[in-house]
């Protein structure tokens, strides 16, 4: 077999993954104290932002806010749930995809691909990788009319009160139990 064979094959040998197995189940005290935060988390955006913000058309709650709270609230260990990671994470793609948008509306492709792909590498730059700061990134180039009209201010509103918030709730209701501590690190 040839040597570009030989690197073919052990590419796609990769594919297969490891034989470590799947992630092992958590108690259910940790599913518990999952649930509640989460509910809490989001509920708290949802409610402020239906009623106390509508009448401004401002709403507070954006999709990649559901992947932040599995983060916070379902592995609050992780390094990517940290504080510096969520908030650093949320304001910098918001500001990222908010720039794609403003210059490149008018090619939606390359402003949704560019917005995405500039946010991880400014979050590894930055040292706080967050994976739902990519979606809040996305969010930003996807062209609603409510977003757009936001322009610039989608990186305070709410791109940084939503994840503030829920950093308040995080460390209310991750520190109740004997068996969680959040944060780990702060910065």
């Amino acid at each position: 077999m040839s040597p570009p064979e030989n690197r073919l094959r052990a590419y796609f040998r990769k594919w297969r993954g490891s034989t470590a197995g799947s992630p092992p189940r958590v108690n259910n005290s940790e599913i518990l104290w999952s649930w509640l935060g989460a509910f809490a988390g989001i509920g708290l955006l949802a409610w402020l932002g239906q009623y106390s913000f509508s009448a401004y058309s401002l709403h507070l709650l954006i999709g990649s806010f559901g992947a932040s709270a599995v983060l916070l609230f379902g592995a609050p260990r992780s390094p990517l749930a940290q504080p510096r990671n969520l908030l650093g994470g949320h304001a910098l793609s918001a500001a990222v995809g908010v720039v794609c948008w403003q210059l490149l509306h008018g090619q939606p492709v390359l402003a949704q691909a560019l917005a995405v792909a500039s946010a991880i590498a400014l979050m590894h730059l930055t040292r706080c990788l967050h994976p739902p700061g990519g979606a809040t990134a996305l969010i930003a180039t996807l062209g609603s009319t409510e977003i757009e009209r936001l322009g610039y201010w989608y990186i305070l509103w709410p791109a940084t009160t939503g994840p503030l918030l829920l950093l308040g709730v995080a460390l209310v209701v991750n520190n109740l139990p004997a068996s969680r501590r959040y944060p780990l690190v702060w910065w």
